[in-house]
């Protein structure tokens, strides 16, 4: 039974290896996406394009449709690349770049009226006059001059 499952996962690799060889020779392929595998089939693709030189990533939402994608290094994925697989889409460079233009324009549009409603800082009131029941309006230095330290403390 262990044979089998080595013997199985040996081929499995082997086929792979010939698989990641195939893509990395052929130059007009800049990403190749996998069937969906299972955990240990996608630990070993992740082993063999790593071994290899390549960037490899999984992307899906529950174990059954979790399939492995594999980068040349020159054409490393963007953030906005990944973050669009991690949501199950897929990646158009077009649609990335207006997607882009919208949140720049937007943060400008924000941006501009967040400045046009700055204003300094003001109190509303003057900290002394709002206060002065508990602080009194005589000047503390008067009398800070009749107080004397108790001896109980050393001083």
């Amino acid at each position: 039974m262990q044979e089998d499952e080595k013997r199985k996962k040996a081929e499995f690799r082997k086929k792979m290896e010939k698989d990641v060889s195939d893509f990395i020779q052929d130059s007009s392929l800049q990403k190749k996406k996998y069937e969906p595998m299972g955990k240990i089939e996608r630990s070993i693709l992740h082993d063999v394009a790593e071994v290899a030189g390549l960037t490899s990533f999984s992307f899906g939402d529950d174990e059954e449709s979790r399939y492995v994608m594999l980068f040349k290094k020159e054409f490393a994925p963007s953030d906005e690349e990944l973050e669009a697989y991690r949501r199950g889409e897929e990646w158009d460079r077009a649609k990335a770049e207006e997607r882009r233009k919208l949140k720049e324009q937007a943060a400008l549009e924000e941006a501009a009226a967040s400045q046009s409603q700055k204003r300094p800082a003001s109190p509303s009131s003057n900290y002394r006059d709002k206060y002065s029941h508990l602080i009194g309006t005589a000047a503390a230095k008067d009398a800070a001059h009749t107080l004397e330290a108790n001896r109980a403390y050393g001083c």
